[in-house]
Parts: C-alpha cells; structure tokens; sequence
C-alpha cells in the first residue's frame, strides 16, 4: 500500500472521467464555450464542479457565496444541486464573462437563485456583513484574485454559520507553490494562505489534490 497519491497518466485520467465523472448536457456545453475564450484555464474542472454538487447535496445547503464566477460553470453547479427556495449570492467584477453565466442560468432555470454583484469581492462581503448576513451562509467558495484570499477567506468565515464549509480554489496553483524558484505575488499569496489555512483552529481542514488544488474548512462551532 502506497502512501502516496497515484501518478494519473491521461489513460488513467481518461477512465477516471468515464467512470465518476456524470456531468450534465448543459455544463458540457458550458465548458465547451468557455474553452474557446483567452482565460479558458480558469474553469474548474468537471470532478470538481461534481464533488461541489454532491457537497451541496450531502450538507443540505440552502445559501451559497461565491467570489469568481468567470462563466458561471462552478455557480451553475451548485445552482443544479440547491432546492428551489436556494440561494447564490455571486461576486465578481467582469461583466463580459458573467454575461455568458447569465445565459447558461437562465437557459438551466436557475437564474433565480443566483444573485450577481459586479463590484469588487471585498466590497460585497463588507456590504453583506453590515447589512447582517453573519452566519447566514452555508458555504462559501472563493475562486478570484489571489492577492485578495486572505480577505475573502476572512470575510467569508464570518459570513459563514458555525458548521459551515468554506471552499478555497487553486490551492496548488499547478503546483508552483512547491516551486522555490516562484516567488510570483500570486503564488506568494496562495502559500501564505495555505500556511494559515493549516494552523488555524477556527476550522478543519482538508487539501485535496482535484484540478488545481481544493482546500475544505469547516467552521467549528
């Protein structure tokens, strides 16, 4: 018995998909579109859009918040998974890219439980804050601007209720924040969250090695 991860060649990875992977003609057709834009790489993965699916199912989640939508895929995902009366507040700043996440919305019929604010993502969790949606959140998923993780990963356990998750993205940043030789503003950011993220006790914790790194931290009650 190994202890250590398998080395996922592309046949292995290629049965891996056949064989886990159930991803919805909508979502397909989503990723599709967005492979042929500039910042294609941006998109989660397909497993990954599926494990958030079933965590949205295993926990019971009814409000979700979201810093970096991009297309919509990852929001589409959950909005697939949440019961009708569910909720997504969305944050992001592009209107061209969230453009085609309305579409792919309103086309799936969740477009109303998704709630998009174009302004930038510290400014919306403040403004959720004072307005009083601390602890009104069953899981957070922060996917944007690397130098600004620190920030959202606070200000979403705050927003967060005792027991709930926060997702963080690109935890592995395509495995440069093993590299000693990046030393990148963004991969500097992304390692120093990382460190925090392994020595607080506000959470628990799990790092696991699906698309780019995803990390899970439950707030403790």
């Amino acid at each position: 018995m190994s202890n250590r991860r398998l080395n996922i060649d592309d046949a292995l990875y290629d049965y891996y998909q056949r064989h886990s992977v159930r991803e919805p003609e909508i979502l397909q057709r989503l990723r599709a579109e967005t492979a042929a834009l500039p910042r294609a790489g941006m998109q989660i993965s397909p497993e990954q859009g599926q494990l958030m699916r079933l965590l949205v199912e295993l926990l019971g989640v009814r409000r979700i918040i979201e810093i970096g939508v991009f297309t919509g895929y990852s929001s589409l995902a959950m909005a697939l998974a949440l019961p009708e009366d569910g909720e997504i507040v969305a944050c992001d700043v592009s209107e061209a890219y969230t453009s085609v996440a309305r579409r792919y919305w309103a086309e799936a019929g969740v477009a109303d439980r998704i709630r998009l604010y174009l302004a930038p993502g510290v400014e919306t969790l403040d403004n959720l804050i004072a307005g009083g949606d601390a602890g009104r959140f069953d899981m957070a998923f922060i996917d944007a601007d690397k130098a600004n993780y620190d920030a959202y990963y606070e200000r979403c356990l705050a927003l967060v209720r005792p027991g709930g998750l926060i997702l963080v993205d690109n935890v592995l940043w395509s495995g440069r924040v093993a590299r000693t030789d990046d030393e990148t503003d963004d991969t500097r950011a992304i390692r120093a969250l990382n460190r925090k993220l392994h020595a607080d006790e506000r959470v628990t914790l799990a790092m696991l090695p699906i698309g780019d790194g995803l990390t899970l931290a439950r707030k403790r009650p």
